[in-house]
């Protein structure tokens, strides 16, 4: 659509003709000579090279390099590639303490830092890199949200750990400190449990949140296929990102969209894999949110009715066996999206990034019998996914859990209830609770937290601790390591007055993963009496006046529509691609 007969593009209807194109922009032109483009770069399409690059943590560290990698591939297929860096919180830092209510923020920081410089700059088309958890949403989001043609390219997972003769994660560390407060392991064997975990550049290498975003993106179609298998200190890994900034270069020439890639269809594909992974509970909240950019109904009752129908097939960590090593040597998502789709789980007439169907991305992929990663739909882990949407009188909105490799999937027993994870957190270094127990940790939620904190500290000493008959409920979330009877997203949070804030220690409340409900088994009439004067106390103040988490807390919206900002495709009045 852009190329002209003779091979050179025109960009008439591309935004880079603002920055370029006239002799008005002869100042701006001026800033691309000092740079060392030549007239024919900047006559090219440009091509914004957004990586979450930093070195907080392994997640990161080798995204600079895919980058770099990508340019490379935009340059060899025509473009002129313009690279920039966006920030990450990286969970498994901020986890336990304060910089935890920043986690969540920074999705939405992600995704308005690269709006802002590709508007800003007027770049035509996208190739995003991200490693850490929130930073794949966010990448993603902002691709929907500008809807210039974009290819994503996950960063690669960390290779496994290894003690004993066997593979460890940053979850055994979690797991192990409550192993030590419990007596069941010495400083020493904890001192070795962390030195061991994490071996080099790559993000956690279970199905936690950042796996199970990549298995996301290729699934819902904005990802090169097997784009995410290889761990991130593999250099092969830099033919994948070569081949997307090839890839988003045939994007622009035939004028294919995120948003004529990713419709509801392809949403419903995206849930399908978080389900047949077990992944995580974070998948719940991040696929609202980006169907919020792009005009897509999708919540969490969507998500949960799918995890419903969908077998759980992928035997991996948390709740099973292998890590993400492991899934890419089994087949990685082309395996796993071609078994679905022969079990008649995915649409395969979904466009993606390779301006094929999914259907014909997979079409020559053949099951291997030599892997167990991957178990055929026709013998499942579990009939159904391996995430569940709970509904009831303690949850109006929704929650949701994680039962991938879960035994424990109903429990009735009474609250034991904390205002904030740092007080259950407390209670749990020092055994203060019972077995049978549930425990409620509010205040939690997006605007409550504020930040809507992950709990894998509070749940990994718990699970550490050895302790099974217990249940943690929270209107906060879960990190896609947490593993047990946890409940996240409780909705709506106590902040805004929902039924947990009226929760009392003693009160029973029953937990049915498999029913799919969570109720409080309280008279109707004593909730009312409870409501009534919870509304006589003054609002609940967070420690946050100004900045960007306050800024978060005055426009966030609920967590079953994905704890969005903005009002998203309602209030769209232009769309970037087209100014």
């Amino acid at each position: 659509m852009h190329r002209r007969p003779d091979g050179s593009w025109d960009k008439t209807r591309l935004p880079s003709r603002h920055v370029t194109e006239g002799p008005a922009r002869a100042p701006h032109r001026s800033y691309y000579y000092a740079m060392g483009l030549g007239s024919r770069e900047i006559e090219q399409p440009f091509v914004g090279v957004a990586s979450c690059w930093n070195e907080a943590a392994p997640c990161n560290t080798a995204l600079m390099r895919q980058a770099h990698a990508a340019g490379e591939g935009v340059k060899a297929a025509g473009g002129t590639p313009r690279e920039f860096c966006t920030i990450t919180v990286t969970d498994g830092l901020a986890m336990g303490h304060e910089g935890m209510r920043s986690s969540l923020v920074s999705r939405e920081v992600i995704a308005d830092s690269v709006e802002l410089t590709m508007r800003g700059h007027s770049y035509d088309a996208l190739v995003g890199v991200a490693g850490c958890d929130k930073s794949l949403p966010g990448m993603m989001m902002a691709m929907l949200r500008l809807n210039v043609p974009s290819v994503f390219l996950y960063g690669g997972s960390i290779l496994p750990g290894r003690l004993d003769d066997r593979d460890l994660t940053v979850q055994d560390v979690f797991e192990a400190v409550g192993q030590f407060s419990a007596g069941k392991i010495t400083a020493e064997r904890l001192c070795q449990v962390e030195q061991h975990a994490c071996p080099g550049e790559g993000a956690c290498g279970g199905q936690f949140t950042a796996n199970t975003m990549a298995l996301v993106s290729e699934a819902i179609g904005l990802a090169l296929p097997l784009s995410s298998a290889l761990p991130a200190a593999y250099l092969d890994r830099d033919q994948y990102a070569r081949a997307s900034g090839e890839a988003v270069m045939r994007l622009i020439e035939r004028n294919i969209r995120p948003r004529d890639i990713c419709t509801r269809q392809a949403f419903e594909n995206a849930a399908v894999v978080v389900a047949a992974t077990g992944g995580s509970t974070n998948g719940g909240l991040h696929l609202p949110a980006m169907a919020h950019e792009c005009g897509v109904e999708f919540t969490l009752r969507d998500f949960a009715e799918i995890c419903a129908r969908t077998p759980y097939i992928a035997d991996l960590k948390p709740g099973g066996r292998f890590v993400a090593k492991d899934m890419g040597e089994a087949g990685g998502a082309p395996m796993l999206l071609k078994t679905l789709l022969a079990g008649g789980h995915l649409h395969g007439d979904c466009m993606t990034v390779t301006g094929k169907t999914l259907a014909e991305n997979v079409a020559d992929v053949v099951w291997r019998d030599d892997q167990e990663v991957i178990r055929p739909v026709s013998s499942p882990l579990s009939p159904t996914g391996g995430v569940v949407g709970l509904w009831g009188s303690l949850a109006p909105d929704g929650a949701i859990v994680k039962v991938a490799g879960l035994k424990h999937t109903q429990h009735r027993g009474p609250a034991r209830v904390f205002d904030g994870e740092d007080a259950c957190f407390a209670a749990v270094e020092r055994r203060e609770y019972q077995e049978g127990e549930v425990l409620v940790i509010r205040y939690e939620g997006p605007k409550g937290g504020p930040g809507m904190r992950e709990m894998l500290s509070t749940t990994a000493a718990l699970y550490g601790q050895g302790v099974e008959n217990i249940a943690l409920i929270t209107d906060g979330r879960f990190s896609g390591a947490t593993r047990g009877l946890c409940v996240g997203h409780v909705g709506p949070e106590a902040a805004v007055g929902g039924p947990i804030a009226l929760v009392k220690d003693g009160d029973i409340i029953t937990i049915d993963a498999e029913a799919g409900t969570l109720e409080l088994e309280v008279d109707p009439i004593e909730l009312e009496h409870r409501a009534h004067e919870l509304a006589k106390e003054e609002p609940r103040p967070i420690n946050y006046g100004s900045g960007a988490i306050w800024k978060f807390v005055q426009g966030v919206g609920p967590a079953y529509a994905g704890a969005v900002t903005h009002p998203g495709f309602a209030g769209e009045r232009h769309v970037y691609a087209d100014i």
